[in-house]
């Protein structure tokens, strides 16, 4: 299987999920589970059956993020060469052109990206841009709404 990019505080976020589904969440479904299947009838229990219904989500969850963090490839980018280029983890700031419009994003992976944070997925189109290029590039980018040019500013490696 091939290797997904993560950042390391990535990483770390999908284990403190992982750690809290394995201490915390997981053992309180069991005491639901156990305290529903004393009540008796098992059949008509809509409580036993929400536990449960719980139960598979959350094991659900935990073997999703063991398999992203067994097939991940963490790369701390503060010890990255770059040269600076762009490269994954780069917190770049772009301005588009034609409006003035200034934006900063980190560049992460799929699991991470978040638009309200300013990360944004390698594999979207203004990541796939930006990946190699210098400061005061200039780079198209094919939107929706026709292609847009960005001018890099500044990159960090943070």
């Amino acid at each position: 299987m091939q290797k997904v990019p993560l950042t390391v505080r990535g990483a770390e976020k999908l284990r403190a999920e992982l750690d809290e589904l394995k201490t915390v969440v997981r053992p309180r479904i069991i005491a639901s589970i156990a305290s529903a299947r004393a009540h008796g009838d098992l059949k008509e229990n809509a409580e036993y059956h929400a536990a449960r219904e719980q139960q598979s989500f959350a094991e659900g969850r935990i073997a999703e993020i063991e398999a992203k963090l067994s097939n991940a490839q963490i790369i701390d980018i503060t010890k990255l060469d770059a040269n600076g280029k762009v490269v994954f983890g780069a917190t770049v700031a772009i301005e588009d052109i034609e409006s003035g419009k200034q934006v900063t994003y980190q560049i992460v992976g799929e699991d991470e990206a978040s638009i309200k944070d300013n990360r944004i997925s390698i594999g979207s189109p203004i990541a796939r841009a930006l990946i190699g290029k210098e400061i005061e590039d200039v780079v198209k980018v094919k939107a929706p709404g026709g292609n847009v040019e960005y001018e890099i500013i500044s990159i960090e490696y943070i």
